[in-house]
């Protein structure tokens, strides 16, 4: 029944991206393995279930992990020590819901919304471990949940479903044995691969169960490209205002360490410390952290639902004020600048080029070309038309392309595909392949009269403009790889017999295979400088010896346990020597809608844009140009290829004596320079306007983002469309993903998800700038809120001897902290300084943030002098109003207080100041109802509060009429 026993898997491994990356991280699975088929009970080692599971708790370890990762951060761990010292009682200051119910509040907050994040996740992976496939048992076919799927199991999978886990490729109802499957969940990749079922399984009935077989595969392994085994048959803000809290608690104990000191270090001095340490503990907000999150999920909610960016999802709510602080943006080119649909511009054959204006003159030689074949012969064909014939042809065939034609029933229910019928209609034909370019010129072949009509897995039509049908039959087929940079085929034709090697790549990888020429370097120049991607085709005619010669050592190299890659990889070269060049090629990937003002917008807010591209040098620059990456007035300098010390040396040398110009430079030399001067050449080109990096593979992106965050303290933003961006992405201090052709691979792994280039604008101009400035205000704000009332205790406490008793007490400290004053300082939330469009009118106001000026220790020293001066005022001025009862000075100093606060925000005033009077009436422990209705009572706080808030009106109006931020002229 088997016509071997040992076959090569390489090209028959489904992989399933759940699994793959979460086996990997099970060492004990490291390893290679022999799994029995339909057997699992004789896999020597248990495996993990099959399950996909992203969730961070479970039942028993939710409240302890919630509370870990709140109570690492030192400020909830300060507010913990402070509540539970209030169980002793000779440290206990006041009531214990004052310390334990902003805190109950805070984690309360906390644990709802990660419950809510952990039901979502639990949704999400119920859904996907629910998913049924059909699996074959010696009872017949059952159906399994995709949970339940074990090592060994021989799961049917159906057209359109998902591969649920790392399978080998048996068996397929396509008699050829082939299968066209997708990867864009692991490599970001929409198009089709094509994947081949073993040999041997594929001729047997489709009851697979009797089959006694089974499969030494490699360990696992994160690279989805290869695979090797045989089948036998027997996922900054918040760190400035930590250091600022820290800041704050230093302040906090050297207060307290003064005011005993101030007491003369007498009696329980160590007691009075600590009791000293909780009454200023308000210095510090509590409410803080909690007031930061529920603003980033408004300014999350407010970018999903902004109209001018349809389509854009906040991933995570933690980081939306990144946005408005960035420095240097990294992108990917094709997918991300351009839209990743190639359209063919131009055919070079050494003498003559042809670009879309002669294709008509093509479609005349290939016209003519065929015509001379059917009147003398296949042999006569040395016309001016051979040229181009031999060309197209190549194109035509070399590739991975398979026409796809529309379905119809049969007369017995069965689905019959078009192609039994010779239904070979250009109405109903469309193309599949692993690349864009690939599709690209098939269709140009078809458009000038050579047309791809049919293809299995061994064998291929071409129709020619006469209608004839050309048979071919492959015999090999070396698939595209990004070490190789080229792709090959060996196909015989039916009616002469010959057998030829056709193959097409890149110009750097192909220049050393093809016979020498005087023409190949300087045209690939040319065309990429006008912004084509180009490919080298050439051929190799077959004798019938040479390629049995071929196949023989072929074969043997693919059975190979060991280094079979190296192995196979080595046969195949010794094909590609000499072969006959044949014609270059030229298409062009265009621009997306409005790149050109995004990047200029984006140069104009100061970002510095580094273009990283997988693309040839001359591509990038062209691309670089014409998408005003680089702008107009600004000089290029190309840094030329280098390959050991001395000559980076000398090159920096000549880049440094440039200024102001934008810098081109390919992964090879960029490795070589930072091999011996990564500090030297990563100055440099920090100082360029734009910096394009050619030729760079997906690891070098994520290289050079994190060189930028070792080398600057600047924030680095990544946006990418492709799997081969995730790792450049991941990086950066904030991802973005485009939701492209490419698949999702790249947005599902960032923090923000937009659906075209533009939108880039909006949201850094518009929602970042936003977000960050209104975070740092209420920041600043809530701490402003603790140190006044801080400071009016200090007052109170050195004006009554040092002694260590709370000014205010129970409800009081909590209203103040949230029903009289969260609301209004919540509102900051909706402040603007400016209209979205003056926003992205004027990008240059962008440029006052990235510096961190919004929120830094200067402006923390301002808040901290103008909290000291009020709470001064304050207190100070309650107690030279003194009554005649201590009551009277608690209602005076905190009524003042509130208004104070709500002056200062200004926002919300109403519905704040009409809780606080409301809840008067029910203040009698605190206050003396009789004496808050009266006359002085009222003049007294108005006085108080005028004195403590009209000085700062006035040198904010002095400051804004004399000196006034860039962003005041264009609202004036």
């Amino acid at each position: 029944m088997f016509t071997q026993n040992h076959v090569d898997l390489s090209s028959s491994l489904l992989s399933c991206c759940d699994c793959l990356a979460h086996i990997c991280r099970r060492k004990k699975e490291l390893k290679a393995r022999t799994v029995w088929l339909g057997c699992p009970e004789k896999c020597e080692e248990k495996y993990p279930k099959n399950g996909i599971k992203n969730q961070k708790y479970n039942i028993f370890t939710f409240v302890p992990g919630v509370l870990y990762q709140q109570f690492k951060f030192f400020l909830n761990l300060y507010f913990l020590v402070v509540a539970c010292s209030q169980f002793v009682p000779s440290l206990k200051i006041g009531y214990l819901y004052t310390y334990w119910a902003p805190l109950a509040f805070v984690l309360a907050v906390t644990m709802v919304r990660e419950a809510v994040d952990e039901v979502r996740r639990y949704q999400r992976d119920k859904e996907m471990n629910s998913q049924l496939y059909s699996k074959l048992t010696v009872r017949g076919k059952i159906q399994v949940k995709s949970s339940d799927i074990q090592v060994g199991d021989l799961i049917i999978v159906e057209k359109n479903q998902r591969i649920p886990a790392d399978m080998i490729f048996l068996r397929t109802s396509e008699k050829n044995g082939a299968c066209f499957i997708r990867t864009d969940q692991l490599d970001g990749e929409t198009d089709w691969k094509l994947k081949v079922a073993v040999g041997c399984t594929q001729r047997l009935p489709a009851d697979l169960f009797s089959i006694s077989a089974y499969v030494y595969a490699q360990k696992p392994q994160l690279d989805i490209h290869s695979f090797e085994g045989n089948f036998t048959r027997v996922g900054l803000l918040d760190l400035e205002l930590n250091r600022l809290t820290k800041a704050l608690f230093l302040a906090q104990v050297v207060l307290s360490i003064v005011m005993v000191a101030l007491q003369g270090f007498v009696g329980p001095w160590f007691r009075n410390l600590f009791r000293f340490v909780v009454l200023f503990s308000y210095i510090i907000p509590i409410s803080l952290r909690v007031n930061l999150d529920m603003g980033k999920s408004a300014y999350g909610w407010m970018i999903m639902k902004d109209e001018n960016i349809p389509g854009t999802v906040v991933r995570t709510s933690t980081i939306p004020e990144e946005l408005g602080r960035l420095v240097y943006l990294l992108t990917d080119k094709t997918g991300t600048l351009t839209q990743n649909e190639m359209i063919f511009k131009r055919l070079h054959l050494g003498t003559v080029s042809y670009g879309t204006d002669t294709m008509d003159e093509i479609q005349s030689h290939i016209f003519q070309s065929y015509a001379q074949t059917q009147t003398s012969g296949p042999k006569v064909r040395k016309s001016v038309s051979s040229r181009i014939h031999e060309a197209v042809k190549a194109i035509a065939l070399c590739h991975n392309v398979t026409p796809v034609y529309e379905s119809h029933t049969g007369v017995n229910g069965e689905t019959e595909s078009a192609e039994a019928d010779q239904d070979f209609s250009d109405d109903n034909r469309t193309y599949q392949a692993s690349s864009p370019d690939e599709v690209a010129l098939v269709r140009w072949t078809e458009s000038v009269g050579l047309t791809l009509v049919n293809r299995d897995l061994t064998s291929l039509q071409l129709k020619t403009p006469s209608g004839q049908i050309l048979s071919f039959y492959i015999l090999q087929i070396f698939p595209f790889t990004s070490e190789s940079k080229r792709m090959g085929i060996i196909v015989r034709e039916e009616s002469t017999g010959d057998i030829t090697f056709y193959m097409k790549g890149a110009d750097v990888a192909m220049a050393s295979i093809v016979q020498y020429n005087d023409w190949l370097e300087e045209e690939c120049g040319n065309m990429a400088r006008e912004g084509l991607r180009t490919l080298v085709v050439a051929k190799k005619s077959l004798s019938e010896e040479q390629y049995q010669d071929f196949e023989n050592r072929y074969n043997q190299a693919k059975l190979s346990i060991h280094d079979r890659t190296l192995k196979v990889a080595a046969v195949v070269e010794s094909l590609e020597r000499e072969m006959e060049l044949l014609c270059l090629t030229g298409v062009e990937d265009q621009l997306q809608a409005d790149v050109r003002p995004t990047l200029e917008l984006l140069r104009n807010a100061g970002i510095k844009i580094w273009m990283l591209t997988g693309d040839k040098l001359e591509t990038a620059t062209c691309i670089a140009k014409s998408s005003h990456l680089v702008s107009r007035n600004q000089d290029i300098h190309v840094f030329r290829p280098v390959s050991n010390r001395g000559e980076a040396h000398l090159e920096l040398n000549a880049f440094r004596r440039k200024h102001d110009c934008a810098l081109v430079i390919s992964g090879d030399s960029l490795e070589v320079c930072l091999r011996y001067y990564e500090h030297e050449f990563v100055e440099l080109a920090c100082q360029c306007p734009a910096v394009v990096c050619c030729r760079c593979s997906p690891t070098q992106k994520a290289q050079i983002v994190k060189l930028l965050q070792q080398h600057t303290a600047n924030r680095t933003c990544a946006i990418g469309d492709g799997g081969n961006d995730v790792s450049m992405i991941q990086a950066a201090h904030c991802g973005i993903g485009i939701e492209g052709k490419e698949g999702k691979q790249a947005s599902l792994a960032a923090d923000f998800s937009i659906t075209q280039f533009k939108h880039i604008g909006r949201l850094l101009m518009v929602h970042g700038r936003n977000s960050y400035k209104r975070s740092a205000a209420l920041g600043q704000f809530v701490m402003h809120r603790g140190m006044i009332i801080s400071t009016m205790q200090a007052v109170f406490s050195s004006v009554f001897f040092f002694a260590s008793v709370p000014l205010y007490q129970g409800f009081l400290m909590v209203g103040y902290a949230t029903i009289y004053t969260m609301f209004p300082v919540f509102s900051l939330v909706l402040d603007q300084d400016v209209k979205p469009e003056m926003a992205l009118l004027y990008p240059e106001l962008y440029k006052d943030l990235t510096k961190g000026r919004s929120l830094s220790f200067k402006t923390f020293l301002i808040w901290v002098l103008i909290s000291v001066y009020q709470g001064g005022i304050l207190m100070y001025g309650a107690l030279v109003l003194f009554e005649s009862e201590f009551v009277h000075v608690v209602a005076i100093s905190f009524t003042a207080l509130v208004l104070t606060e709500l002056l200062m925000v200004a926002l919300t005033i109403r519905t704040c100041l009409g809780c606080y009077l409301a809840s008067l009436a029910f203040l009698n422990e605190y206050f003396d109802l009789s004496f808050i209705t009266t006359w002085p009572f009222l003049w007294k706080v108005s006085a108080i509060t005028l004195v403590s808030c009209l000085p700062l009106y006035i040198i904010k109006y002095l400051k804004r009429k004399f000196s006034p931020p860039s962003y005041s002229k264009l609202s004036s």
